[in-house]
């Protein structure tokens, strides 16, 4: 199976600009308006910095991220106990969005068609998903689907660029929001909601694996580095359209989230009577799209730690993607509530990035890198991205552990 022909940062942002996007960043917008833009601010800063090392990491040295942490322990104890917490971190993580993805794709189908169910409150929507996603995946021949679906997704993600140039948002609510950080009463979860949606953790791994595969030498990093500065601020500034449109639309309004249609009047001005097929559509193609990815990078980041087969044929990294799979069919098809379970996987992911954050910076200050390794520069930006999501994610589990 061959990868798709597309710039490797450009697949990190089509597969972050996920059903998940679209409803945190619709929640964000409608219960705080303009005032949790900054946190986007933010995780555009964080998703070039952290993807740049990733990229970099993956061209000098051929490897993925998973392959260079495990030939970087020593010891038999530290290479055991780091190789536990990324298998934890990508299953939970991983698991989480995979998830969202599915139950974002299947609010989209149950708009379209209503719900079916098999029995009781299980929908035939999650199942149907995760169907179509193994066949793909199991086919290994999903390049043409994949671009289908990204273009669908880039077509919905237009519309809300589209919709935000011509309804005009207050500038001075919006630059505040955008530049001055602040965090209204409860908003403390949606916050690492909203970095969890750009900073997917499991794309680090997929950036650094997939991006030797299409640069081979030193001299190619400034394409690698073009590609990401391009690709993420391209899904920022879609991300941030959704929120000031999301907030136009409803905040101070009183209007709840529960469904794909509640998202319809966001494009209202642009795709009148259809913006609610148009979302529906766009969701269907966005979880899809995204169910296809998040189990590919959980395969090739867990068969690099543990030291499998990274051939997309083999029994091993099949089993992988495929039980990733199956975590994210089997929560999707539980009878939660699909807003609240698509907001809790990209907080989990949020959760999760200061690990994963913290093992990146410290295999680019290794020797293996030679002169490509992070300077000072490099660790000051990448330490301060460590502490400040720390803080986030402590403050967010204890506000979690105090509803338990």
């Amino acid at each position: 199976m061959k990868l798709p022909q597309l710039g490797p940062a450009f697949l990190v942002t089509a597969a972050f600009i996920g059903p998940g996007t679209v409803i945190t960043a619709s929640l964000a917008g409608a219960d705080y308006g303009f005032s949790l833009l900054w946190a986007l601010l933010f995780s555009v800063i964080v998703t070039i910095s952290l993807q740049e090392m990733a990229a970099r990491l993956g061209i000098v040295t051929q490897k993925g991220l998973a392959e260079n942490l495990r030939e970087a322990c020593d010891s038999r104890l530290l290479k055991v106990a780091i190789g536990s917490l990324i298998v934890i971190a990508i299953v939970i993580g991983n698991g989480a969005y995979q998830s969202g993805n599915i139950l974002g794709a299947s609010l989209g189908l149950s708009h379209l068609f209503s719900n079916i169910y098999l029995y009781a409150h299980v929908s035939i929507w999650p199942l149907l998903i995760s169907f179509i996603a193994f066949i793909i995946l199991f086919k290994g021949q999903y390049q043409l689907i994949e671009r289908s679906l990204i273009a669908l997704v880039g077509l919905m993600s237009m519309a809300f660029l589209a919709t935000f140039i011509t309804t005009k948002p207050e500038l001075v609510p919006f630059f505040r929001g955008l530049f001055v950080p602040t965090i209204p009463t409860g908003a403390s979860l949606t916050v690492i909601a909203l970095i969890g949606t750009s900073v997917v953790p499991y794309s680090l791994f997929l950036h650094s694996s997939i991006v030797c595969k299409k640069w081979h030498k030193s001299s190619d990093l400034s394409l690698a580095r073009k590609d990401t500065f391009i690709s993420i601020p391209l899904g920022c500034l879609i991300s941030i359209a959704i929120v000031s449109t999301a907030s136009m639309a409803f905040f101070g309004k009183g209007m709840n989230i529960t469904h794909a249609a509640d998202l319809a009047p966001s494009l209202t001005p642009i795709m009148g009577e259809f913006s609610g097929v148009f979302i529906a559509i766009g969701l269907v193609s966005a979880g899809l799209s995204s169910a296809i990815t998040a189990p590919l990078a959980a395969a090739f980041a867990l068969s690099e730690i543990l030291n499998l087969s990274r051939d997309l044929h083999s029994i091993s990294f099949k089993v992988i993607w495929g039980g990733v799979l199956l975590v994210g069919a089997l929560i999707s098809s539980l009878d939660y509530e699909p807003i609240s379970v698509i907001f809790l996987a990209q907080m989990a992911n949020g959760i999760l990035l200061p690990i994963v954050t913290l093992f990146l910076l410290w295999i680019m200050n290794t020797k293996k890198l030679g002169s490509h390794k992070n300077r000072w520069f490099g660790n000051v930006v990448g330490l301060c991205i460590l502490c400040i999501t720390l803080v986030l994610s402590a403050r967010a589990l204890l506000i979690l552990l105090s509803k338990v």
